[in-house]
């Protein structure tokens, strides 16, 4: 009797065993099942979207080719959020730059915004988009390669060997701001691109700048003024205000506008805008200190004087650039009408602030400004780092 009741222990242990081994096994298999049905739901929206766009001029290049013009992946140049971006030599010859995609995010919907944006157009002052590679989850985008970087390194660098003078420097903010203003008005769509900042200008040979990553863009239909988000995107620094504080305004091409003023004053300043650590609280937000000290009269630096034109210019059109409300924000095109014109006609903006809790009462504009109409006068230098 002993021995059966232990037989039938036994037996019952056995029996749970299996049971929850098949449990084990069944869970494992329906997570593998899952996380490949999503994967291939992520690859499958990105073919459809490939599919659907008989229009669709970049090349389609196979994953062996990638790697064989990169030589296995060898010349690493960079690394962002979207993916490693790698030298590479092209079949014609010329070098290139390949952006292999890390783990896809969003159903594949940063890949989709690179080609849907920049795979159609064509402009001097954007970067050109020649093929790409979808072979299971491995995806790359393939662009021109820009031997001279990111502006990143011109800016906050002070080297000789990186640095560029007040010329060339007005000559590269005009080229970003020609192309902001092509993706906002001409394009059959209008595009958001969502993440101006000095590190998504890339320079050609000749210091021409081209806009690149365009994995936050968005299209819109031309006539669409405001546009809907259901969060903020871009880079701490260089989102407009009304992203976060709606009461400010709708979302529209105007956020461009404040991403490109942020980067303005940063090409002008050679330095952040926003420093946690300032020494002087009223210098934590740059633009801010700055207007502070041309409204006193007060020089920053001494500069020489036919470079002191070019920099009233981008100061100023960088400070209408960055008001807090959008309708008080030019559109690009004025923008680049402020940076050609003469700097006699331009009007010195309200203060900048970098949210509403620091603006005056009678400070809130009644949006009716026009940045170009007054010949008043601003005492300019150039600014440093402080």
């Amino acid at each position: 009797m002993q021995w059966r009741f232990q037989e039938y222990r036994v037996l019952i242990s056995i029996i749970f065993g299996v049971f929850f081994l098949a449990r084990f096994i069944l869970g494992v298999g329906l997570l593998i099942y899952k996380w490949r049905r999503r994967h291939l739901s992520i690859y499958s929206t990105i073919e459809d979207f490939l599919q659907s766009d008989s229009k669709f001029i970049p090349i389609r290049y196979s994953h062996s080719d990638i790697k064989k013009m990169t030589h296995g992946f060898k010349d690493k140049l960079g690394e962002g959020g979207y993916g490693t971006v790698f030298k590479a030599k092209l079949r014609s010859g010329r070098f290139g730059a390949i952006k292999m995609l890390g783990k896809p995010k969003a159903n594949g919907q940063e890949f989709i915004n690179e080609v849907a944006t920049i795979g159609r157009i064509h402009h001097v002052n954007v970067v050109q988009l020649i093929g790409y590679c979808v072979e299971g989850s491995k995806c790359a985008l393939v662009y021109d390669f820009m031997p001279n970087g990111s502006l990143e390194k011109y800016i906050y660098f002070k080297e000789a060997s990186v640095s560029l003078g007040c010329d060339k420097m007005y000559e590269i903010c005009l080229g970003v701001a020609k192309g902001i203003e092509y993706l906002h008005q001409g394009c059959d769509m209008q595009i958001l691109h969502f993440d101006i900042k000095p590190h998504n200008i890339l320079l050609d040979e000749n210091f021409i700048p081209k806009i690149s990553d365009f994995g936050l863009a968005k299209l819109y239909p031309t006539d669409d003024s405001i546009v809907s988000l259901t969060a903020a995107r871009g880079t701490m620094g260089y989102i407009a205000p009304e992203l976060f504080y709606k009461n400010l305004g709708g979302v529209s091409c105007k956020a461009d506008v404040y991403s490109f003023g942020m980067l303005l004053m940063e090409m002008v300043s050679r330095r952040k805008n926003l420093n946690a650590i300032a020494t002087h609280s009223s210098q934590i937000y740059f633009p801010s200190w700055v207007y502070d000290q041309y409204n006193e009269g007060n020089d920053l630096e001494m500069v020489l004087e036919e470079e002191r034109h070019i920099i009233k210019k981008m100061v100023i059109t960088a400070l209408w650039c960055i008001q807090l409300k959008p309708d008080d924000r030019p559109s690009m095109k004025t923008v680049i009408k402020m940076l050609e014109g003469s700097v006699e006609f331009l009007k010195m903006p309200p203060k900048p602030f970098l949210c509403p809790q620091q603006m005056p009462v009678a400070n809130v504009s009644d949006g009716n400004m026009d940045p170009a109409c007054s010949n008043t006068e601003l005492t300019i230098s150039t600014l440093s780092t402080r």
